[in-house]
């Protein structure tokens, strides 16, 4: 493993979520984290926060599939899920839903939500408790 002197300077920037259908998604999602559109195009909407941090952006996939939560053998699974800090499970749940997320089937804790997005993603709102 290389001395930390020796890497080069990374800095993750962005998570890209694939669509058939890029706006529906990328609105669901600023609107869901009442974050800003940074910069859009036809096939692809970039997303940040007022303050800064990680991005999240949308691109266009002809060929997406929805992916299957819990994960099943032979079927398209997720590729990345995103993990959303709430306050208030109950609330965020209710935001999320009124936004058009769904409740997946499997909910393996009681204190995370597991909800699909529009195009199926699966992201979890989780409880911050002190």
């Amino acid at each position: 493993m290389p001395e930390p002197q020796d890497r080069p300077d990374l800095t993750l920037t962005t998570v890209n979520l694939s669509a058939r259908d890029v706006r529906p998604l990328a609105y669901f999602y600023r609107d869901l984290l009442g974050w800003e559109v940074a910069a859009e195009e036809p096939e692809w909407i970039l997303l940040r926060a007022e303050g800064g941090g990680v991005g999240l952006s949308v691109e266009h996939d002809e060929a997406f599939q929805r992916p299957v939560w819990p994960s099943r053998t032979g079927e398209q699974t997720l590729q990345v899920h995103l993990e959303i800090r709430v306050t208030d499970l109950d609330a965020a749940q209710a935001h999320a839903m009124s936004l058009g997320a769904s409740l997946a089937e499997h909910q393996p804790q009681d204190d995370v939500r597991v909800c699909l997005d529009p195009a199926g993603h699966p992201f979890c709102l989780w409880l911050d408790s002190p």
